[in-house]
């Protein structure tokens, strides 16, 4: 194909201030001709200088330069941002650890396309488009690759000079679902990753799993490509921790029963959940990097039982101790809040509480408000999130998709609305301001007097505030009193 014809909304201004000199590249490009539009739109401009861009641009909206040597220029008119970009060629600098950041990155508004081209990762990603005429420059034969569903680096030579670019073939398999020549996988073992940023890293991490039909297999290519060893060992063990066949039948592409291919399957069955009762994005990423860490602490809990006259393998406290190393993870990784939502404090809670859901299911004849109550304030109300989780890891012994809950996650969510458990009855009703009014003032006492009342709550000893506040008046009663006595003690 030499010419495709695209349009998006700002294309008649830049076709008015740039003549043919603009093009559109990169994701925006490989994605129309993949027929699966994207409205993120990447600009090139060639023989202007970036402060003649700039002075073009800014009549017409907000201009910010990221990095005058690096001629890159973010535009934003009325709410929608383009990536502009000069010309360019990326010089790594001679460091021992190579980060993403270790490239002396010359702008050049003169030179050639075809060499902006050849800097670029992959062949599908280096095709341009003249907007003046919708002429396409392929000359790396990216179509082909788009066509056959293929990755392959634009230039073997430069592609390790930037590792963030093994993290990208991971994610753009995944998100793709193309298949990487076999090459790249050479080449990565031979990569040093320690040096990448950790933003970056999560950034192709929180791409991956939320831009991916089955994140699954982008994950599996982070295991092949070396960046579970290298950036996170604590999931690269549980490709080498076995499970019993028995309980967990499902393997690896190598025929091993261990723990990854069940991690794998749970996250594409909870990617499949999250779409169908559409969760927003972030609580999308709690839910599915609960499903990958899930079992992050099998691995040290592994120990032969006898049970019913065989050996079997169990993994007692495994989510206990999940919870304590995905906690040391996420501090590596330096995650705490995304998008507004505190994703570690929700996540870890999911991972500690992965298995109460199923013991609730199986002692369903004898359940109490209770035993609902403590389980939704253990995850602070985010009790749909963790019916989801059981789901998607009860469900991950076998690679048949699920599209909703099954019989034990619709039992759990209709007895948490037939007891009226949710977010807002596990609220504390008993707060500090009533407690001044019964004298108690704000310090360590209060602390301990309002836990105790909470405690109750939970236990379902109350349900309004008026009855709240006459336990709570016992409960101060009796604590003043032993102050007292305490105080008469001491004189």
């Amino acid at each position: 194909m030499d010419y495709l014809q695209v349009d998006f909304r700002d294309k008649a201004l830049f076709l008015e201030l740039f003549g043919e000199d603009v093009f559109a590249v990169g994701g925006f490009i490989r994605d129309h001709l993949r027929q699966d539009p994207s409205e993120d739109v990447d600009i090139l401009i060639l023989k202007h200088p970036v402060e003649e861009i700039v002075a073009k641009l800014k009549p017409y909206g907000r201009v910010d330069l990221v990095g005058k040597s690096f001629g890159v220029i973010k535009f934003t008119r009325e709410g929608k941002t383009y990536d502009i970009a000069l010309p360019r060629i990326d010089r790594p600098k001679e460091t021992f650890q190579r980060s993403h950041k270790d490239f002396q990155i010359i702008a050049d508004p003169y030179l050639p396309l075809e060499k902006d081209l050849s800097r670029r990762d992959f062949r599908c990603n280096s095709i341009a488009l003249r907007l003046a005429d919708g002429r396409l420059f392929d000359p790396f034969n990216g179509q082909s690759d788009i066509k056959n569903k293929i990755l392959r680096m634009t230039n073997p030579e430069a592609f390790p000079e930037d590792p963030l670019r093994v993290l990208r073939a991971a994610r753009f398999a995944s998100v793709l679902e193309f298949s990487l020549e076999p090459s790249i996988y050479e080449l990565a073992q031979e990569i040093d990753l320690q040096g990448l940023s950790q933003e970056r890293v999560n950034d192709e991490l929180f791409r991956l799993l939320l831009n991916s039909a089955k994140p699954s297999r982008g994950l599996q290519e982070f295991f092949k490509l070396g960046v579970l060893k290298q950036l996170f060992p604590e999931l690269y063990r549980l490709t080498l921790a076995i499970q019993d066949a028995l309980f967990h039948p499902e393997t690896d592409e190598f025929g091993h029963h261990t723990v990854w291919p069940h991690t794998l399957i749970t996250v594409d069955q909870a990617a499949r959940l999250a779409r169908k009762f559409k969760l927003s994005r972030a609580k999308t990423l709690c839910l599915l990097l609960a499903a990958l860490f899930h079992d992050i602490g099998k691995p040290p809990t592994a120990e032969w039982e006898y049970k019913n006259g065989r050996l079997v393998l169990t993994n007692k406290r495994h989510d206990i101790l999940g919870e304590k190393i995905t906690a040391k993870v996420f501090n590596r990784m330096k995650l705490f809040s995304w998008e507004g939502t505190d994703v570690r404090t929700i996540t870890l809670n999911l991972i500690r509480c992965h298995h109460r859901p199923s013991e609730l299911w199986q002692n369903r004849e004898v359940i109490t408000r209770k035993a609902l109550n403590r389980l939704a304030a253990d995850v602070d109300g985010e009790i749909d999130l963790l019916i989801l989780l059981d789901v998607a890891d009860r469900s991950g012994r076998s690679t048949k998709p699920i599209h909703d809950l099954d019989e034990a996650g619709r039992w759990l969510k209709e007895k948490f609305t037939e007891l009226n458990v949710s977010r807002e009855t596990i609220q504390p009703i008993v707060m500090g301001r009533h407690l001044l009014k019964l004298g108690v003032e704000p310090g360590p006492l209060m602390g301990k007097i309002l836990k105790k009342i909470y405690e109750l709550q939970l236990d379902n000893e109350f349900q309004t505030l008026e009855e709240g506040l006459e336990i709570a008046k016992k409960i101060v009663a009796k604590e003043q009193a032993l102050g007292k006595r305490k105080n008469q003690k001491e004189t």
